[in-house]
């Protein structure tokens, strides 16, 4: 088991998929940071390799709204608070990473598509150690934070697709009103 792992996302709406991957990267290390990339819009940069994560209507929440959902949703997994952190992982910028993470850290990854190989890419080029957890097709995916946000916009169910405390915060903090005024 690792001592320290590093894990990332945009996490622009946290769902059991990410779940999934977060406590995957958990079972290997005893402490687990949680980098959320495009922490706000002057860490957020285009990319050929997957263009839609650059525009706004893909990056509705705030950092700190990601940061709570992960949080809350790390603890009623069951992870210790005192097992993890979340810090901004300016992805699009990897000069600036190890001002939030430890370069010494595995950083473990999951291979869907070219905007996954492109991230590993510049990880290896700082020189991180990167642990592969899985390859998948994007058809594999559980859920994308593209279709909660498009069940949310369009009035459909979407609790089945996210964890009980990010429904919770959602709807006590009117986020999906939010979503749905700003079609």
């Amino acid at each position: 088991m690792d001592k320290v792992g590093v894990i990332h996302g945009r996490f622009q709406m946290l769902h059991k998929g990410h779940m999934e991957y977060l406590l995957a990267g958990k079972e290997r290390c005893r402490y687990l940071i949680i980098g959320i990339c495009n922490p706000d819009i002057n860490m957020t940069k285009y990319s050929s390799a997957n263009p839609h994560r650059s525009k706004g209507d893909a990056n509705p929440l705030s950092y700190y709204e990601r940061f709570q959902m992960i949080r809350g949703s790390m603890l009623e997994s069951g992870v210790p608070l005192d097992e993890f952190d979340i810090v901004p992982f300016p992805i699009n910028y990897p000069q600036l990473l190890f001002n939030y993470v430890p370069q010494n850290a595995k950083y473990y990854m999951t291979i869907y598509d070219e905007w996954s190989l492109e991230k590993k890419q510049s990880l290896e080029e700082l020189g991180c150690d990167i642990d592969i957890m899985w390859i998948r097709s994007n058809a594999d995916k559980v859920t994308s934070g593209t279709e909660v946000r498009t069940f949310i916009r369009e009035g459909k169910n979407w609790q089945h697709l996210v964890p009980d405390f990010v429904y919770q915060y959602m709807i006590s903090n009117k986020i999906d009103q939010r979503l749905r005024d700003n079609r």
